[in-house]
C-alpha cells in the first residue's frame, strides 16, 4: 500500500523528483549566501575631516581631543587618549567589538579601522553595522566641535 501511495503522490506532484529537490536545495543555499553577503560592506574610514567650530574660531588640539572623547563616550565607545594627536576608540556590542584610531589636530580629524572581533572582517569588507557605528561617531564628533 505504501508503494501505491508514493506512486500516486509522485504522480500528483506531492513528491518532487531528485532534480527538483536538488534545485530547491541550491536555491535555498543561494538565498542564504546572498543574505549573508548583504551584511558585508566596504570598511568606512573617515579621512581628514576639517574641524569646524560653532564660533568660527580655530580650535586647540585639547578642544578637539575633548570633543572626540565626549562624542565617543556618549555613544558607548571607550575612548582612550593614546598620544598627542591620537585617541583609540573601542565599542563592544552583543559580542561584537570594533576598534578605531581617531587622529586629530586643531585643523582636522580622521577615523580609521584598526581591529574587530565577530564582525566578519575580510579583504576590506566588514559587517555593515560597523559602518553605522563609525558614521554615528563621525556625526557626533562634528556636533561636539560645533559646540565650541
Amino acid at each position: 500500500m505504501a508503494i501505491g501511495y508514493n506512486r500516486l503522490a509522485h504522480k500528483n506532484g506531492a513528491i518532487k523528483g531528485r532534480n527538483e529537490v536538488k534545485f530547491a536545495h541550491l536555491a535555498i543555499i543561494a538565498v542564504a549566501v546572498l543574505l549573508g553577503a548583504c551584511t558585508q560592506a566596504p570598511i568606512r574610514n573617515v579621512p581628514q575631516t576639517p574641524v569646524v567650530t560653532g564660533t568660527g574660531k580655530p580650535a586647540t588640539a585639547e578642544q578637539v581631543r575633548s570633543a572626540i572623547v565626549r562624542a565617543g563616550s556618549g555613544l558607548g565607545w571607550q575612548m582612550t587618549p593614546v598620544d598627542s594627536g591620537l585617541v583609540s576608540g573601542r565599542i563592544a556590542l552583543r559580542g561584537h567589538v570594533a576598534v578605531v584610531d581617531v587622529r586629530y589636530s586643531p585643523k582636522d580629524f580622521s577615523i580609521t579601522y584598526k581591529d574587530s572581533t565577530n564582525l566578519d572582517y575580510a579583504n576590506g569588507q566588514i559587517h555593515k553595522n560597523y559602518n553605522g557605528w563609525v558614521e554615528n561617531l563621525d556625526r557626533d564628533i562634528r556636533a561636539n566641535l560645533l559646540s565650541l
